[in-house]
């Protein structure tokens, strides 16, 4: 349906009028028809066609009657060469058919489209219907945004949407492509103006950067000129938060000015991600008289949400750090790495400054568009010896950087990233979340003085919308992290992964199982050396560490349930791990008695699991045995990674020390259904 605009006209003078094609010029007769007038005329110029409405004798009489209802609606089918050159009159009459006035209009067609990639192809089409709106799915349709939040920078590093200026023309594939438009005569009519504006509100999110260099029509190969052929100077910046609105150039003949938007800040509580972009015709009313609008196009943009990627999706880039006393630890995730076929990055102690906790710092996510995608990493607010490291390692071209900072809000453990997973993709009673869940953890509800996650992490969390996050209870342990009882591994069959749970039930069960074999004086931490074993016999016969893990089987147990209800799992797709806990005497929150091998690093088809020093059977490690056995037969292969005495002993294991960059969904995020 066209726009229709009012256009008053005046008896005795010439009114001059903008017409944007695809629109309608509407003329109330009477508002306009001199004292005395009943009837009326129109004539116009081939260019220009015309109806009347609400006056006897439509469609056939040469004067109808003016009525108090009578309207004249005026459109043109093709842009004007010159301005002024189409022509519109209305005479009027008295009731005896004698002239009594005439109101001229002399007529300027111009085409205006502001366009966006709104079909999510990568190509900004022309005029699309949907451009002013945003819609989910894979029917769905309206542009996307990227923050710019990746650093072209090569000194004094910083995220590039930190600058209001475009420092490398690198930088402008980071930003989305607006085409604006434009066909008609050499200029406008006197004192018309094109002018860009946008909200204060979504001032705040975005900005806009105009490339001089013109185009005199289709332009598949202009991004490519504008990288390699011309000056930054050549990208002035038209809007921001400082200037909400500017004019910008109409150029004569068939034209095409582009422009690049900026995307600055995640969807969050207070942002929906949404923004609009408008532009307007302002038409001169008279001298000493600011303009009015007479035409207002819009594109709508959402902003990309940040992604994490879960264990089933291949690796691309392991990071551990380098230590005073991890050596073995580092040698052997060298060698499972380099076995895997993966990349491996060592930060060392002039950046980790001691700080081990790699899982901790970070998480590897991403941000996708249909012309661009790019690596971004979460930093978290535990602010640590680390926390240098993602922004001045991993920052840089492509690889984008963001972080949450709590303001009035006491950062806990469980501020750190091994309490944030995301599963696999998933169906839940019909839904699909083909990007996964997000999982933290959080403090029971009734818990008094709990800790939990901060604030301004879960808002952010939640308002990627992609991914809707599950709060899980991870209080009950001494670190607090969701990755110390659960995690996940590919499968070839049933939902295409399983779900590993801590299980002290499981562990009693194995060794009560070793017990009756015979085997009740093999021993837990044999050869350790500085670490006392443990009989077996006498591991069974502690009925405080028995009630201990009575106690955290039924804090896992709320978790399961939660898991399988939020996930849409049968326990067919758990498996239970054989670990047992203790309770600390200081804060009686729950560490790992062993190694926890729950806590693994996932590459591909191959696990590094904490080698867990269980009783030795036949000269082999049974906890190790009985994990081969559940894994292999999913096709995954274990290596068992010793990182007792670097990483277990500090309450932590192989999955705490490491991190992993993985490659990003095939399913695009703006297909979901939402």
């Amino acid at each position: 349906m066209s726009r229709t605009r009012t256009l008053r006209v005046q008896c005795g003078r010439s009114t001059r009028a903008l017409y944007v094609l695809g629109t309608e010029l509407a003329v109330h007769l009477h508002r306009s028809a001199p004292p005395g007038a009943k009837f009326f005329s129109v004539k116009c110029s081939p260019t220009v066609q015309y109806r009347i409405e609400n006056s006897p004798q439509d469609g056939g009489g040469e004067t109808p009657m003016l009525t108090e209802k009578s309207i004249l609606f005026i459109t043109m089918a093709a842009a004007s060469e010159q301005p002024g050159e189409s022509k519109l009159s209305v005479r009027f009459y008295g009731q005896k058919m004698e002239k009594v006035d005439t109101a001229v209009v002399h007529l300027t067609a111009v085409e205006i489209s502001l366009d966006v990639d709104a079909d999510r192809d990568g190509v900004v089409e022309k005029n699309n219907p949907n451009k002013g709106s945003w819609k989910w799915g894979p029917n769905g349709h309206g542009a996307i945004l990227l923050v710019n939040c990746d650093s072209e920078w090569t000194i004094k590093k910083k995220v590039d949407s930190e600058s209001e200026e475009i420092t490398r023309v690198s930088d402008l594939k980071d930003m989305s492509r607006m085409l604006l438009r434009t066909r008609g005569p050499s200029q406008l009519p006197e004192g018309y103006k094109l002018v860009m504006h946008i909200s204060q509100t979504d001032s705040e999110g975005i900005r806009v950067f105009q490339s001089r260099v013109q185009s005199g029509g289709a332009s598949q190969n202009l991004l490519k000129k504008i990288i390699y052929k011309t000056f930054l100077k050549e990208f002035p910046l038209v809007l921001s938060n400082k200037v909400l609105s500017q004019e910008v150039p109409y150029v004569g003949g068939v034209a095409v000015t582009e422009f690049f938007v900026e995307g600055l800040r995640f969807p969050d509580k207070d942002f929906d991600g949404l923004v609009t972009i408008h532009l307007s015709v302002l038409e001169p009313i008279a001298q000493d008289f600011p303009e009015t609008p007479i035409f207002t196009d819009k594109v709508v943009f959402r902003m990309a949400p940040w992604i994490m990627t879960p264990n089933t999706l291949p690796p691309v880039e392991v990071f551990v750090c380098s230590v005073s006393d991890n050596y073995k630890f580092l040698k052997d995730m060298k060698k499972l790495v380099q076995q895997s076929g993966y990349k491996l990055t060592i930060c060392h102690e002039y950046m980790n400054r001691g700080d081990r906790w790699m899982q901790d710092e970070i998480e590897f996510g991403y941000i996708d568009s249909p012309h661009q995608r790019f690596p971004v990493v979460l930093d978290s607010p535990r602010d640590r010896e680390l926390g240098e490291f993602p922004y001045e390692v991993l920052l840089g071209p492509d690889f984008g950087y963001v972080t949450r900072v709590p303001l009035h809000e006491e950062v806990s453990s469980l501020d750190s990233f091994g309490n944030l997973e995301v599963s696999p993709p998933v169906t839940v009673n019909g839904k699909s979340y083909p990007l996964g869940r997000i999982i933290i953890g959080v403090a029971f509800p009734t818990t008094v003085q709990g800790r939990n996650m901060t604030k301004v992490v879960q808002d952010f969390l939640w308002a990627q919308k992609v991914q809707e996050p599950i709060a899980l209870y991870s209080d009950w342990l001494c670190v607090g992290h969701v990755d110390e009882f659960m995690t996940f591994v590919p499968a070839p069959d049933r939902k295409g992964f399983r779900l590993l749970l801590a299980s002290p039930d499981a562990a009693y069960k194995l060794f009560r199982r070793l017990q009756q074999d015979g085997h009740g004086q093999a021993k837990m931490f044999d050869g350790l050396g500085d670490t006392e074993e443990i009989p077996l016999d006498d591991l069974l016969s502690n009925t405080q560490l028995q009630n201990e893990n009575s106690y955290v089987q039924s804090c896992i147990d709320w978790n399961r349930d939660v898991l399988k209800r939020e996930l849409g799992l049968d326990d067919d797709d758990i498996i239970d791990l054989p670990i047992l806990f203790k309770l600390l005497e200081e804060n009686y929150r729950a560490a790992a008695l062993y190694p926890d091998m729950v806590n693994m690093i996932v590459l591909g088809k191959n696990l590094g699991i904490p080698k867990p020093f269980g009783p030795k059977v036949n000269g082999r490690c049974a906890l190790e045995a009985h994990m081969c056995s559940l894994m292999e037969g999913l096709g995954l292969r274990c290596t068992f990674i010793d990182d007792f005495a670097s990483y277990h002993k500090k309450l932590g294991e192989v999955h705490c020390g490491s991190n992993v960059r993985r490659e990003p969904f095939p399913f695009k995020w703006w297909n979901l259904k939402l």
